[in-house]
Order: structure tokens, then C-alpha cells, then sequence
């Protein structure tokens, strides 16, 4: 079942006991503006926004980006910090805000997908219903599910834009897959740090002398 969604529900996931091993995130696809860097972000404001409706997944998922921008050069700035709640969905509101705030760039973050697939163990086939055929045979239609355990695999898509403030222009993009993230604070720390370092690398961003 692969489905957009609109908040993050990573939080769900794991508190259905989906994800059930420790998960990487791997960058799939990057994009940069041709013509564009490097770039010299150090000491400027970046700011960290993390595009999901649920507010404490985006302030702790912000802080953590901002610690990475923050790590590298830039003075990374949470959106939470700088916009107030009620007008950070209002496009020309919260413009101002960023004018207003002498921010040079945004990295935004949101899931774009969430894809489950069952993953099937090994079948035992002695004992139980199966050693007969009519025993077999009757199980069978009466519940029509896979053979076998298993478990949900759940993989989810990231997508990371960076965008300079100043004429609103896609610096760079990303896209990032995790399968079975552990918990939220494994996962944004590993997905922060993963796209952070994919800016550094393309020059959009400098370590701190």
C-alpha cells in the first residue's frame, strides 16, 4: 500500500509496534541548481522547517535540525521559534516572517510517502491444520489470509528542499528513504544528519573554522 500523507505518523508506526529494527536513511536522489556554488551559508541564519501538523514531531524534529545546520557553519533557527503557530500555514505571513528575520536560506522537511509490505518468515508446515488436507481445505476458505508470521515493513519518503530567502529560489533538493525507523528521535537524528552532511558536501554549507 503506498499512500502520500499529509503529517508525519512515524509516531503511529512505531507505537503499533510496525517497526521493528533499527533503520538507516539513504538519500535515493539530489538535485542541485545548475550554476549555483558553492555557497557560503557560515555564520548566516538558516532556518530548520519541518512541514508536519503534529507540532511537538516539528519543534523536536527542528531543534534537531537546527543542532546539524548549526554544527556546520550556519546559525541554524527552528520556524517554531521565528513564526508564530497561526500564521505559519499562511504563505504571506509567514514570508514576513522570514524577511523580517535576516534568515539567508530554509532546509524544509516533509514525508512525501509511506509504504507497508508484509515480509514473511519461514513456513512451518508440520502440526496444526496443515497435516491434514480436508482439515487443511476447510481452515482455508474459512480464513483467507497468507500462510505464515510476518511482519510490516514500513518504509517512508523524505523529501528535503534547501531555498535561499533572498529570491525564494530551490538551491537544492533530496529525496530520503528509512525503512522500520526505530523511534522518532533515531530517525530525525539520522535523517537530519544525513541530508545536513548532502548540503555540506554539494558546498551549499562549510564546516565552522
Amino acid at each position: 500500500m503506498n499512500r502520500p500523507v499529509g503529517a508525519w505518523t512515524l509516531a503511529v508506526v512505531a507505537a503499533c509496534g510496525v517497526a521493528l529494527a533499527a533503520a538507516s536513511v539513504t538519500l535515493t536522489s539530489t538535485w542541485k541548481a545548475p550554476g549555483e556554488g558553492p555557497l557560503d551559508f557560515v555564520g548566516k541564519k538558516v532556518v530548520a522547517l519541518v512541514i508536519t501538523a503534529d507540532d511537538s514531531l516539528r519543534m523536536s524534529a527542528e531543534e534537531a535540525l537546527v543542532r546539524e545546520i548549526s554544527a556546520r557553519g550556519p546559525q541554524g533557527i527552528a520556524s517554531y521559534r521565528l513564526i508564530p503557530r497561526e500564521e505559519l500555514k499562511d504563505k504571506d505571513k509567514a514570508k514576513g516572517w522570514f524577511d523580517r528575520s535576516g534568515a539567508a536560506g530554509v532546509v524544509a522537511l516533509r514525508l512525501v510517502g509511506q509504504d507497508q509490505q508484509r515480509v514473511y518468515s519461514a513456513v512451518v508446515w508440520s502440526g496444526g491444520s496443515y497435516g491434514n488436507f480436508y482439515d487443511y481445505y476447510n481452515s482455508s476458505w474459512a480464513t483467507v489470509t497468507p500462510i505464515g508470521t510476518g511482519h510490516i515493513e514500513t518504509t517512508l519518503t523524505v523529501e528535503t528542499l534547501f531555498y535561499r530567502v533572498s529570491d525564494a529560489k530551490l538551491l537544492w533538493a533530496g529525496v530520503s528513504q528509512t525503512t522500520n525507523p526505530k523511534d522518532v528521535a533515531s530517525f530525525m537524528k539520522d535523517l537530519t544528519k544525513t541530508v545536513v552532511k548532502a548540503l555540506e558536501k554539494e558546498g551549499l554549507t562549510g564546516k565552522r573554522k
